[in-house]
């Protein structure tokens, strides 16, 4: 049933195009896991040994804190429609704010979403894929866009100062660099 691959595959590499979510996994080594659901068209497959996805404002910035102290993260698609398949990413993270130099040559490669505040870029050192027989059957009805509507209306300084009231530290009080690498 399950398979494991060093690299991407083009057939993983079409399954990652068709899917309109994923979710992604990290922890330090003594802090709560955390999973986040993603989705937006903010992930881009690099090369059969790399991704990279861009982060927008959200309620925390889990991630972030977590990846600059381990960087390591699981990146998990599964097929909600067509033939089951679950696929995990394993691999080692960079965090990517604005100020960081290959935020101007990754940036570009994502359609523009407002309020976003980092890139995660990423080096795949495992895929795995399982069968995915028991995760069920859903419908895409299309993007929520309440989190770009809600970042729009805000703009940039409004975006800042909520990073600053919000988004600096991770719930176990790891710091994320938001404010000063995104100034």
């Amino acid at each position: 049933m399950g398979q494991r691959f060093n690299e991407l595959s083009e057939k993983h590499i079409r399954f990652i195009a068709e899917q309109k979510i994923f979710f992604v996994g990290t922890a330090t080594a003594d802090s709560r896991v955390n999973i986040s659901p993603k989705g937006m068209d903010s992930l881009r497959v690099l090369g059969n040994s790399r991704i990279a996805w861009l982060n927008v404002t959200g309620s925390g910035n889990e991630t972030s804190a977590h990846v600059q102290q381990d960087s390591r993260m699981t990146v998990m698609f599964c097929a909600f429609d067509g033939k089951p398949l679950i696929l995990r990413i394993y691999g080692s993270a960079k965090v990517i704010h604005k100020s960081d130099s290959a935020w101007n040559d990754l940036f570009p490669l994502f359609k523009p979403l407002p309020g976003a505040r980092q890139i995660f870029d990423v080096a795949i050192s495992l895929v795995q894929t399982s069968c995915g027989m028991a995760v069920p059957y859903f419908s895409y009805v299309g993007d929520r866009e309440l989190l770009s509507d809600w970042a729009a209306e805000k703009g940039d300084e409004d975006l800042k100062r909520y990073w600053e009231e919000e988004n600096q530290m991770s719930i176990d009080g790891i710091p994320t660099n938001i404010v000063e690498r995104n100034g």
